[in-house]
Parts: structure tokens; sequence; C-alpha cells
């Protein structure tokens, strides 16, 4: 008896190591066969390769106070070969529109609304489905949407609208800042957290779960076309306000009037719009769409010259023919003395080193690093960035962003790869506008 109790578990034994090492050869060969991943070329960027370089102004001005100079690396990324043009950024507004609209129609039209899976299963809360096209002139569907254009009483000679002030997108992310401090990390043992979090409202809260670190915020897409009025009071710039962002003349100039905030969801929408298309299609998700850190910006402004005033090389603003190099202001008032007013096309200019084009003039560029005036004293010297969520009681230095590479509107000092200067997060301007970057997986390129 003892001995067929011996045997029968033995052979239990076998049987469980058997299945632990079912399907393989007892070699650490990895899950499953994914084969080698190869990023594509993500359309209209360009690769900048991981690289060292001196960060910083590049001669020393002694008519401004510059900060010192200092050697730093930087990851591989990829860049927008130009800045985000007006009808790129109209495709945002565009879907936002498109989502308030079908969520709209959804209550009345089941037809908008995925409620079930392929399967059957139930799908709770609804997504909207983006296979079903939108009739805007048909009466049912307008009444449904008659909450998203301007009230009778405010519409200019009866002209039916959509009313921008509702086109509000939600986004969310992941502050992986506060996750990663020790005092808000898991403890296994009591399997909880012991830690304490900012909301986005500024207000401390300890910490629930995983939720606890997903922050949300809304904000409205469209752009602040008033700016060019605003920013310039002793001018007739009208026709710039009422035509730029939609007019299709306009389609290839880079869009301005955009905020920080503004641009920071644009980077999120595009991520999500890239990796849904990628689930469609079975493949794997990309690295978030972003605005570039000040070293990044500025890394990638040199074109992998060093020690170079601008993008170009060299300290002049003109070639040898007398041509002006960039969009900004040559002298005192001549503003078309480079063939442009206020903005150009983007690309109008030749690319730098990377293939990158107006990196300096046209528009200056938001960058994601907070601005502080000693900022290079303390970054590291590794991927360098300095950001900060300001909150909404915070003073307004504490809302100042970065933005590199001068404007049209500017002087050829602030045109300088080195050159930095900053603006508040939630103020739009006619002369600020922002390029995407996208993390790279390897070096290879």
């Amino acid at each position: 008896m003892r001995r067929l109790f011996f045997f029968g578990s033995v052979i239990a034994i076998v049987l469980s190591l058997s299945s632990c090492n079912r399907g393989g050869n007892g070699e650490l060969v990895g899950v499953g066969k994914r084969g080698k991943y190869f990023e594509p070329v993500p359309f209209g960027m360009t690769m900048v390769p991981r690289g060292s370089f001196t960060m910083g102004p590049s001669d020393q001005d002694i008519s401004h106070s510059t900060p010192p100079s200092r050697t730093v690396s930087v990851d591989a990324f990829w860049m927008d070969e130009t800045e985000i043009t007006n009808n790129e950024y109209r495709q945002f507004v565009y879907w936002v529109r498109d989502s308030i609209a079908r969520r709209m129609l959804g209550v009345q039209f089941d037809e908008f609304l995925n409620t079930e899976d392929r399967d059957g299963n139930p799908i709770d809360p609804p997504t909207l489905n983006w296979n079903e096209r939108i009739d805007w002139s048909d009466p049912d569907y307008k009444e449904a949407l008659s909450g998203l254009y301007y009230a009778p009483k405010d519409r200019l000679f009866g002209k039916k609208e959509i009313d921008t002030r509702k086109l509000n997108y939600k986004y969310f992310w992941v502050d992986l800042k506060q996750a990663a401090k020790r005092a808000n990390a898991y403890d296994y043992k009591t399997q909880s957290y012991k830690g304490t979090v900012h909301d986005i409202d500024g207000k401390e809260v300890p910490i629930e779960g995983r939720s606890s670190f997903i922050m949300s915020d809304a904000v409205n897409v469209y752009p602040d076309t008033l700016v060019w009025i605003r920013d310039y009071t002793y001018s007739y710039n009208e026709p710039w306000a009422t035509m730029y962002f939609w007019h299709p003349g306009f389609d290839d100039y880079p869009v301005v009037g955009v905020n920080w905030k503004q641009a920071k969801a644009f980077c999120i929408w595009r991520t999500r719009y890239k990796n849904a298309a990628l689930a469609e299609q079975g493949e794997y998700a990309v690295q978030d769409y972003r605005l570039p850190s000040e070293a990044e910006w500025e890394y990638a402004a040199r074109g992998g010259l060093e020690n170079s005033m601008y993008p170009w090389g060299g300290y002049y603003t003109r070639t040898q023919e007398g041509c002006f190099l960039a969009n900004f202001k040559p002298m005192r008032g001549n503003y078309i003395d480079d063939k442009g007013l206020t903005t150009v096309k983007v690309g109008t200019y030749d690319p730098n080193g990377y293939g990158l084009y107006d990196m300096a003039g046209n528009v200056a560029e938001w960058t994601i690093t907070a601005y502080d005036e000693a900022e290079y004293n303390f970054i590291n010297d590794f991927n360098p960035n300095y950001e900060y969520n300001a909150l909404p009681d915070d003073p307004p230095a504490m809302k100042r962003k970065v933005i590199r590479g001068g404007s049209w509107k500017d002087i050829s000092y602030f045109l300088q790869v080195g050159t930095r200067t900053y603006e508040y997060q939630d103020t739009a301007k006619s002369y600020i506008g922002f390029r995407c970057v996208r993390s790279s997986f390897g070096d290879e390129f």
C-alpha cells in the first residue's frame, strides 16, 4: 500500500513538472515569437539621433543675462519637421467637435454609440461609433445638435455657427513623478498605499489606488484668434483675427493663439488618435507624442553643429547673396525684408542638418520645460528637464514655460539656438506655436 502511494506521488510530481515545462525545452527563450520590432518612420517627422552637446549660449552677449553653458546628453527622438500648421490643428478641433456631436446624437440615435462588443457583451459606458457618418443637414440631427451652436441672439446676420466655446477636450494622463516618490510606493506587506498626492486642483489627498495617480483636465481647444488684435493695440489686424485659423489660404501656416495647456492636450490627443488606429490594425502602440524638453529642442535646433549661434551655423542671418535665412524682424520696422510680414508658410526656408524647418523664426515654440533662471545649475546632465505642474493658486512666476526659437516679430538675438525665454502657460500669443516630439525605441538610426 505504501509503495503504491509513493509511486502515485512520484507520478503526480512528474506530471506537475511536465505541465510547468509544457511547450518548452527547459531553456530561457522568452515569451512567444514576436519577431524583431522595426519602428516605422512617423509621418511628417524626422529622426534626431542620440548625442551630447554643449547646452547654452554659444557666444557671450554682455547686453543680456546669459545662463552658463554645460555638456548634456539626450536620447534619440522623432520631431515634427515643421511647426504644427493650422490645417493639422484643425484636425484636432474637428475631432473634438465630432466627438461632442456623436455623444449628443447618441442620446436619441443608438447608431452613434457602441453598446456591445463583437461578442455581444455590453460596453459600459458606451463608446463612440466613428463609423457612423454625421449628416449635418439632416433635420432630426440638426435638432439634436442645436445646443452645439450659438444661440440665435449671438448669431451674426442669422448665420448658424458652431459655438467654439463648447469645444472642450477632456484628457487623462498618469502623473509618474508623484507615483515614483518613495513615500508613495505600494506596500506589499499591508497591500496598500501610505502616501499622499496632489490632485489637479492642488489639494493633498491620500492615495486610494492607481486611480489616484491618473490626472484629468479639460481644455477648450479652439485657438484664441483675437491675439492678433490683443497683442498689438494700435494696429489694424482684424483680417488676421477673422481669417488666419480657418481659411484655406492659411492652411500651411503655423497655428498660433494656442496656449501651453492646449498644446499639451493636442499631444495627448495625437497619441490616443494614433494608437487607436494601430490597435485596429493589430499593431503595437507607439511612444507618446509630447512637447519637447528645452534640452531636446536646443539639441535638435543645432542640427549636429557644435557651438553654432544659429541652426544654419555661423554668425550671420544672411547668405552670401544677402538673402535672409529665417523669418524675423531684421531691421527697425522692416518686417518684409525677409519676404514675410508676419508668419509665412512652414518650410519656406532651408532645413537644418537634421531636416528640421523653422527652428529659428516664424513662430517661437512651446517646450514642456518650466522656466527657472537657475535651471542649468540643478538639472541632470542625462536627458535634462525641469517640469512643474502649476496649480491654480500658484503665483504667475510658477506658471512660466520655456519658449524657444524666436518669431517673426523678434530680433535676431532670440533666434539663436542658445537663447531662452518664457511665456505663461495660460497665455496665447500671435507669435507662439509648437511642434511635437516622440521618443524613439532605439539608436540604430
